[in-house]
């Protein structure tokens, strides 16, 4: 969507007159990027409440499930060095770290909604109370499902890592 010739009062204004690219960018790499520090506190939650729910109906005694708990605490600890990392930085690599942090907490959130109901087993398909009501990991499941497409889907990250930090041709547009 474009706006040419947009008026609006002087104090509305953010950013630059003309800038509204970049302010608009700025805001995406933010939601894309550093805002996942806030995020970590409740995936922690939300992995704490999988491995309860494991321990509590014995998957966690399957080698495949225990495995994929431990392979999610790790990518939960990785993004959680990413981020401060991230955090420390001179900000000379925003578009690439907001990419990459994008991919990884959106990718990590869908798979930990996906080990949610492995571990749930068939009562994951079952709701609590009509006419529709979810439990917290079916709510995971469901909403984490979005987590690749909103704030840019993978492979708007994908595009931007690879034409605008690895310098590789633009995708042909239709």
């Amino acid at each position: 969507m474009y706006f040419d010739g947009a008026r609006t009062e002087a104090s509305l204004v953010v950013g630059a007159p003309g800038d509204g690219w970049k302010v608009a960018m700025a805001t995406l790499g933010f939601e894309r990027g550093v805002s996942t520090v806030g995020q970590q506190i409740g995936f922690a939650r939300e992995l704490d409440a999988v491995i309860d729910l494991a321990r509590r109906n014995g998957t966690f005694d399957d080698p495949v499930i225990r495995d994929r708990l431990a392979h999610a605490r790790t990518g939960l600890e990785a993004m959680r060095l990413h981020a401060l990392r991230t955090l420390s930085g001179d900000g000379s690599t925003g578009a690439m770290q907001a990419s990459v942090t994008k991919l990884l907490w959106a990718n990590w959130h869908r798979d930990l909604g996906e080990l949610a109901m492995r571990v749930a087993g068939a009562t994951s398909l079952v709701v609590e109370r009509a006419p529709y009501e979810l439990d917290d990991l079916q709510r995971l499941f469901l909403h984490s499902r979005a987590d690749t497409v909103y704030g840019g889907s993978d492979e708007i990250q994908r595009n931007i890592l690879a034409e605008r930090v690895l310098g590789l041709p633009r995708e042909a547009r239709p």
